[in-house]
C-alpha cells in the first residue's frame, strides 16, 4: 500500500510540473519533502533506485565522450575558467551569509568551498533537454554547452571518488584489462538484436564491470560507471544505446530526487539561502558568456551559451550528498541546495521559453570584433546567387537537394546546424553552410540576396514550425515548402500560410500506393504452383 502512495504521489506532482513548463524532477523533490513530512514510512529501496540511476546517468554521459571535443579550447578552457571563478564566487557568496548569521546546518571551511565547487556545474538535464527542443545539438553553441557539462561531470566523479577515501586495492591496475575487454564486449553487442536485450547489456555494463567491479577493488563505482561508458563511446551502436538507456536512467533517477526530498521539510535557513542563491543566476550566465567571448566566438554564441548554462546541475545534489556522508556538510544543506536547485530550474525555463529578445539584448552588450580574429566556425559566409534554401540536410533534405539539382535548379543551398555532417556532405560535393536557423545574422544575409524558395526539411518535431516564424519575421518573399511529421504540426503550417506541406508518413504511403499501381499484372503462366496437399499421393 505505501509503494502505491509514494507512486500517486510522484506522478501527481510530476504531471503538475509538466503543466507548468518545467522540469519534472521539480515535482519529484516537491513529493520527497510531501512524504518526508507525512506520517509514511520510508522506503529503503528508494536510495538504491537513486544510486542505481547516478550510475546509469554517468554511463550514458560516457557514451557521449569523444575526447576530440574536449581537448578544444572553447570547450575545455571555458570549463576550468567558469568552474575556478564561479567556486569562488559560490564560496564568497555562502561564507558571507554564514558570517552574517545564516544558520542551515552544521558546516566546516571545506564544506563551504565543496558548496562553492558544486554550484558552479550546469544542469545536464536542463541544456540537452533544451538544445534538442531547439535542434541546436549540432550546434557550435551546443557543441561547447555539452563539451563543457561532460568536463565539469568528469570533475565532480573524480570529486567522489578523491572525497570517499578508500583506499584501492592492490588489483585495481588489472581494471587497466576492460580496455581490451571491451573490444570482446562490442563484438557481443554487435551481435545482440535491437530492443530490450540491448538495454540489459547496457544496463549490465554500466553496473557490473563499471559499478561493481570498481567498487569491489576499492575505486569509486560512479567513477567506473562512467569509465565502462567512454570505453563504449566510439562504438557504431554507442548512440542507440544511450536513447534505449534514456527511459530507464529516468526513471532511476526519480528515486535520487525523491531520496532527497524524503529527508524531510528544510528549515527557514535552506528557504533564504535558496533564495540568495537566485542572485548568482545573471552572474552565471555573465561569466559563461564572458568566458566563451573570450575563446573568439560571436556574440550571439556567446550568450546563447551562457543563457542556456544558468540552472544549477543535478549533480551539485550528487557531491552535497557525497559531501554529507563524509561529515563535511550536516544533513540539511541537501534540501537547500535541491531548493536552490529547484529555483534555478524554475528562472532557466522561463527566460528560456522566448529568448530571442533577452539574447539580442545580451549580445548587444558585447564589443564588436573583427571577422578574421574570430573562430574558424564563426567565420562569415558567402551565400551571393542562392535561390532555394533547404533547411535540414537529413535524408529527405539531402533528397530534396539532389533532385533540385538533378532537374536542372542552380543555386540550391542546404543549411545544417550539425558541424560534423555539413563537413561530411562538403566532401562530397554538396552546397552546405554550418548556420543556425535562429541567427538574425542569417537571415539579414539570406534577405539580400533574395532567395525565391525555401524548403523546410528539419527531422526534429516542431523544428520547422520555428524555422517558419523566422522566416515570418524576415523579408523572405519567396515560396515555401515544409515537411511535417505529424499532423498537428502540418496543420500549423498550413495555417501559417506554407505554400505546400509534405505529410511525411502520408507521401511515403502514396508513393508505395503508386509503386504499386506501377507493377504488371501477374499472369497464369507467372503463378507458382499451389503446394500439395498434405494427403495428395506421391506423383
Amino acid at each position: 500500500m505505501v509503494p502505491a502512495v509514494y507512486l500517486l504521489v510522484v506522478v501527481v506532482l510530476g504531471f503538475t510540473a509538466t503543466l507548468l513548463h518545467l522540469p519534472p524532477l521539480i515535482g519529484f523533490l516537491a513529493a520527497g519533502f510531501l512524504l518526508g513530512s507525512s506520517p509514511l514510512p520510508n522506503l529503503e529501496f528508494v536510495d538504491v533506485l537513486g544510486d542505481l540511476g547516478v550510475a546509469v546517468l554517468l554511463f550514458t554521459i560516457g557514451l557521449k565522450l569523444d575526447p576530440r571535443i574536449l581537448t578544444r579550447r572553447e570547450v575545455s578552457g571555458t570549463a576550468v575558467v567558469a568552474m575556478v571563478v564561479l567556486t569562488g564566487l559560490g564560496s564568497a557568496l555562502i561564507g558571507g551569509l554564514l558570517l552574517l548569521g545564516l544558520r542551515v546546518d552544521a558546516v566546516t571551511p571545506t564544506g563551504v568551498l565543496i558548496l562553492g565547487f558544486a554550484l558552479s556545474f550546469s544542469s545536464t538535464v536542463v541544456v540537452v533537454k533544451l538544445l534538442e527542443e531547439r535542434g541546436d545539438t549540432g550546434s557550435l553553441y551546443g557543441r561547447i554547452a555539452i563539451g563543457v557539462l561532460v568536463v565539469q561531470d568528469i570533475a565532480a566523479v573524480l570529486y567522489m571518488t578523491i572525497a570517499s577515501g578508500h583506499v584501492p586495492s592492490p588489483w585495481a591496475p588489472a581494471l587497466v584489462a576492460l580496455w581490451p575487454a571491451s573490444r570482446l564486449l562490442g563484438k557481443i553487442l554487435n551481435r545482440i538484436d535491437h530492443g530490450e536485450m540491448r538495454t540489459l547489456f547496457g544496463m549490465s555494463m554500466a553496473l557490473l564491470p563499471g559499478y561493481l567491479l570498481f567498487s569491489l577493488l576499492g575505486v569509486d563505482g560512479d567513477l567506473g560507471a562512467l569509465i565502462m561508458g567512454a570505453l563504449f563511446a566510439s562504438h557504431p551502436a554507442a548512440k542507440e544505446l544511450s536513447h534505449s538507456l534514456f527511459t530507464i536512467k529516468e526513471l532511476l533517477l526519480v528515486g535520487f530526487f525523491l531520496a532527497i526530498g524524503l529527508d524531510g521539510i528544510p528549515g527557514a535557513g535552506s528557504f533564504a539561502l535558496a533564495a540568495l542563491l537566485l542572485v548568482l543566476l545573471p552572474v552565471r550566465a555573465a561569466v559563461y558568456t564572458i568566458t566563451v567571448r573570450i575563446f573568439r566566438t560571436r556574440r550571439r554564441t556567446s550568450a546563447m551559451t551562457g543563457l542556456a548554462m544558468t540552472a544549477y546541475s543535478e549533480f551539485a545534489l550528487i557531491v552535497v550528498a557525497a559531501a554529507v556522508e563524509h561529515g563535511a556538510l550536516g544533513r540539511e544543506w541537501r534540501a537547500a541546495i535541491s531548493l536552490a536547485l529547484a529555483l534555478s530550474f524554475i528562472v532557466s525555463a522561463i527566460v528560456n521559453r522566448h529568448p530571442a529578445a533577452l539574447i539580442r539584448w545580451a549580445a548587444g552588450l558585447i564589443p564588436l570584433r573583427p571577422s578574421p580574429a574570430l573562430h574558424p566556425d564563426e567565420q562569415p559566409f558567402d551565400i551571393a546567387g542562392v535561390r532555394t534554401v533547404v533547411f535540414g540536410m537529413g535524408r529527405v533534405g539531402r533528397a530534396t537537394y539532389n533532385r533540385l539539382y538533378a532537374d536542372g535548379e542552380t543555386g540550391v543551398l542546404g543549411i545544417d546546424s550539425d558541424a560534423s555532417k555539413v563537413e561530411a556532405l562538403a566532401k562530397r560535393g554538396f552546397n552546405i553552410l554550418e548556420a543556425d536557423a535562429t541567427d538574425q545574422e542569417f537571415w539579414d544575409r539570406l534577405d539580400a540576396v533574395h532567395a525565391t524558395k525555401a524548403v523546410l526539411a528539419m527531422s526534429e518535431p516542431g523544428a520547422n514550425v520555428r524555422i517558419l516564424e523566422w522566416l515570418n519575421r524576415s523579408d523572405f518573399e519567396g515560396r515555401v515548402i515544409a515537411v511535417a511529421t505529424y499532423d498537428d504540426e502540418a496543420d500549423i503550417l498550413r495555417r501559417a500560410g506554407v505554400d505546400a506541406v509534405i505529410n511525411l508518413y502520408d507521401g511515403l504511403g502514396d508513393a508505395l500506393a503508386q509503386a504499386v499501381e506501377k507493377l504488371p499484372e501477374t499472369t497464369p503462366s507467372e503463378e507458382l504452383p499451389a503446394a500439395p496437399r498434405a494427403d495428395a499421393p506421391a506423383g
